[in-house]
């Protein structure tokens, strides 16, 4: 197969984005437990119980991008937490060097999210949307 620049960029953006999503959805599982994210997200804001909904999303949402299942889809279903990411980080200035980390980061992984939703899955991809 004749495989396009496109397709190898929407490869490379997958499965950075893809492993991103997977190593912070294990984090939360892994290092910090459920009760420990839902602790965490009690404490910026949020409802405790979300954790139980963001932490296997993130993974899930990580092997999607990762095997190029439905990438629009996944990306745009990724950006509440994303949105939610940018949210907590807001107030702690531009540069994710800041204490508790800026918002240049998850600026950054809305956009990606965004830019696959765009581009697509490229011919490189387990299951290729239609749309």
């Amino acid at each position: 197969m004749n495989y396009q620049n496109s397709d190898y960029a929407a490869l490379v953006l997958r499965l950075s984005l893809g492993v991103m999503f997977v190593a912070h959805g294990l984090l939360k599982l892994l290092v910090f437990g459920l009760a420990g994210t839902a602790g965490f997200f009690e404490s910026i804001g949020f409802p405790g119980w979300t954790a139980y909904l963001v932490a296997p999303a993130e993974v899930l949402i990580g092997i999607a991008l990762i095997l190029g299942v439905y990438s629009r889809w996944v990306a745009l279903a990724s950006l509440p937490i994303l949105g939610g990411a940018l949210w907590v980080h807001a107030g702690n200035g531009w540069l994710f060097s800041n204490a508790n980390g800026g918002w240049e980061f998850p600026l950054f992984l809305i956009a990606s999210a965004l830019v696959v939703a765009l581009l697509g899955d490229g011919r490189i991809a387990a299951v290729r949307s239609r749309a």
